[in-house]
């Protein structure tokens, strides 16, 4: 059972200020975000949050931080990586993922490469409604064309969690479209036309961004190995997965089966034994253990942030800055950016700035499907950026599974659809006609 919320209190941040400032002071002072482990770092921070939080028992101290570790979401999230880990591991051992390269060598041209990861990544998220699952099934893929001028390992992972995000913001079934929707009451159709015009205008400017780049570079050398029919059969896998995700399959049954036929046809091809099988399964999940660590310490510090009043004193004092339409929008971007990077979690901040948002639409007479898409928007651009966040999470571990020796820094430094998007919802909320409706109601599109 969750512990309620106490008094708003602004000391309650300090603890993830601590962390801020030894993960990423420590990293840039040594020149590497390499440099600090962010385990030690959430460490250093939720032995603070502990201490800090006096007049209780050290039991229930440590009981709020191991709540947190313990939440559902998270523990979902700790799930699909140790599937996502085995699914990259036995593929790569298959040697489905070499399959994949040559068979997209063979089909598009290099220098689209890049454009094409992005645009697979968008159509998939956008099918799947979850930016974690399209990002376990792409990266693999993806990994293969790390080192080819001028595909970095960091852009190849962009390129994923970008698209996934994409989809994330949009898709119609994405937990983040769902909850702001509710939360404002509005319906998904109104919310999905408002949010695309914001998202598509950005997800095109990425595109023609990753053609430019491509172009830039000389792709792949020499002509193309032919495809045969073993490339086919080793895809295989790969292709299921897509099929499956398209047709609305859970995650984790996804990446299950996808790991099982991968080994049943590295198995049948004689790429490796049933008994090797077994062993890079294991060394797929171990391999994700790492991030599991950190997400199960991001979420103690996260619960004990929230349990000592810190989250509600954001919500308080963020929630005074709307003033006015224009004010509302920017305070609510504001509220839901700032939860997202206390909770590392998008769908949870908006679900904590869902009544603030619907009480601010009622006061200053704005359209609620705007405000639900902006703050939906808000916490997809932040998502993208945190190296605590799933999604880099799963790039990483997923890529290190593939082989691909990947930091956060590499991947957000080669993210361009967070900032894109950026700039078109701030762009959607100046150009935004502010006349209120004839009624004087807010002119929002209910359930």
């Amino acid at each position: 059972m969750q512990e309620p919320d106490r008094r708003p209190n602004a000391l309650a941040l300090v603890p993830f200020g601590i962390f801020l400032l030894f993960y990423a002071g420590l990293s840039i002072l040594a020149g590497s975000f390499d440099a600090v482990p962010m385990a030690v770092a959430f460490s250093v921070a939720g032995a603070a949050a502990i201490v800090m939080d006096r007049g209780r028992p050290l039991e229930q101290r440590i009981g709020s931080f191991t709540r947190g570790m313990g939440e559902p979401n998270l523990m979902l999230m700790c799930l699909i990586f140790v599937f996502a880990g085995a699914f990259a591991t036995v593929a790569k051992t298959s040697g489905a993922v070499d399959a994949a390269v040559t068979i997209a060598r063979s089909l598009i041209p290099p220098r689209f490469m890049l454009a094409g990861v992005f645009l697979v990544a968008c159509l998939l998220s956008i099918a799947m409604g979850t930016s974690c699952g399209t990002i376990a099934a792409l990266m693999p893929i993806a990994a293969g064309f790390a080192g080819e001028p001028p595909f970095t390992p960091g852009m190849l992972a962009g390129a994923v969690v970008g698209g996934a995000m994409f989809g994330d913001n949009l898709s119609v079934i994405s937990d983040t479209t769902v909850a702001a929707a509710r939360t404002l009451d509005i319906r998904m159709r109104d919310k999905f036309l408002v949010n695309s015009a914001i998202a598509l205008p950005a997800a095109v400017a990425t595109l023609a961004l990753y053609v430019a780049i491509g172009g830039g570079g000389t792709g792949a050398t020499g002509p193309a190995a032919p495809v045969a029919m073993r490339h086919l059969l080793l895809v295989a896998p790969y292709i299921a997965v897509l099929v499956l995700a398209l047709v609305g399959m859970d995650v984790l049954l996804l990446l299950f089966g996808g790991t099982v036929c991968a080994a049943a046809i590295g198995i049948g091809t004689g790429s490796f034994g049933f008994f090797d099988a077994l062993r890079h399964i294991g060394r797929g999940m171990g391999e994700m253990s790492q991030t599991m660590i950190i997400a199960l310490l991001a979420f103690g510090l996260m619960e004990s942030v929230r349990v000592r009043g810190g989250l509600a004193w954001l919500v308080e004092r963020l929630s005074r800055m709307a003033r006015g339409p224009r004010s509302c929008e920017f305070a609510m971007f504001a509220l839901v950016s700032l939860l997202n990077v206390f909770t590392a979690n998008n769908t949870l901040a908006i679900l904590l700035a869902g009544p603030v948002a619907k009480d601010c639409s009622d006061r200053f007479h704005i359209d609620r499907v705007r405000l639900a898409s902006v703050i939906d928007t808000a916490s997809c651009i932040v998502q993208g950026f945190l190296p605590y966040g799933g999604q880099i999470l799963i790039a990483l571990g997923v890529g290190k599974a593939a082989g691909l020796a990947l930091a956060s820094g590499d991947v957000i430094a080669t993210l361009y659809y967070p900032p894109i998007l950026a700039v078109a919802v701030f762009a959607a909320m100046f150009m935004a006609n502010r006349r209120p409706s004839p009624d004087g109601l807010p002119s929002c599109r209910r359930v």
